[in-house]
């Protein structure tokens, strides 16, 4: 199954050191094309499990040593055993996307920020052992900013999740649909009520602030990895501001990151950058 996507960040540019880009690249390969059994296609709930469950074994046979015949998994395990990369982190990726496929709803967002630690976090804390950072406060805000880019890309792609499972995934809490007044109705309209736009706010505005909370984070890291990072951070901000833009409206057209945008957010950072080493 090939399929293209839009990526709202960059996944191992140059900007990175040589050295990372290909485990990264490995990384990228084993999330998005896992992510896919969940999610592309009109393949039964059984196929995508079993799909998925095959990811699962053959991450057990890189833990055994045991070798692989699938040219993804020879080189995920050659970078498994070079940066000592936890096999958990993947199997925690694998388990978020296994229960995209049988779990359309989200009672409250304590439930939502769960699901967010097993299909996002892993990824910052994967990047992280790259680069042999481990501390507890850089591992906190690493899981905020994946946590927000997560939360970010549910919010942009409402109406498109609303299309999957044959009958809508919604990320949504649900006890805060009901406060603010909105039905799976409105979703499936795609009409940006008054009560749709004030709980779109809200949800933009707690993923502004997470986002936030972790941008230390990239503040704190020097060279090109942390270049990437306080990008990453920007281009989560630039979203929520398409977002906001709308006012919430994210039916009529999914807010995205140009490559214009791109250049406006590089040249800015880059320029903060700069100025923070005068």
């Amino acid at each position: 199954m090939s399929v293209d996507h839009y990526e709202n960040f960059p996944v191992a540019s140059i900007l990175l050191p040589p050295r990372v880009r290909r485990p990264i690249e490995s990384i990228y390969a084993f999330a998005r094309t896992a992510d896919d059994f969940a999610d592309e296609g009109d393949a039964h709930d059984e196929v995508r499990l079993a799909k998925l469950a095959n990811y699962q074994a053959e991450l057990d046979a890189i833990e055994r040593s045991s070798p692989s015949v699938n040219p993804l998994f020879v080189e995920l395990a050659l970078n498994v055993r070079s940066h000592k990369l936890p096999l958990q982190l993947l199997r925690d990726l694998l388990d978020a996307f296994a229960q995209d496929v049988v779990k359309a709803r989200y009672e409250n967002y304590a439930e939502l920020l769960t699901y967010c630690q097993r299909s996002a976090n892993p990824i910052g804390r994967l990047l992280l052992q790259l680069f042999d950072i481990g501390d507890e406060k850089s591992l906190v805000m690493s899981d905020q900013i994946c946590s927000a880019l997560q939360l970010i890309n549910h919010w942009q792609d409402v109406a498109v999740d609303w299309q999957k499972n044959n009958g809508g995934r919604v990320y949504l809490p649900q006890d805060e649909m009901r406060r603010f007044g909105v039905a799976d109705g409105d979703i499936a309209r795609g009409i940006a009520t008054p009560a749709w736009k004030a709980l779109m706010s809200f949800q933009v505005a707690r993923a502004r602030n997470l986002l936030v909370q972790g941008a230390p984070l990239a503040n704190s890291m020097r060279g090109r990895f942390g270049l990437e990072l306080r990008l990453i951070v920007a281009g989560g901000h630039a979203i929520l501001d398409k977002i906001d833009a709308v006012n919430g409206d994210v039916f009529r057209q999914r807010p995205t990151v140009t490559r214009l945008d791109w250049l406006r957010i590089g040249s800015k950072v880059i320029a903060s950058t700069l100025l923070k080493r005068k």
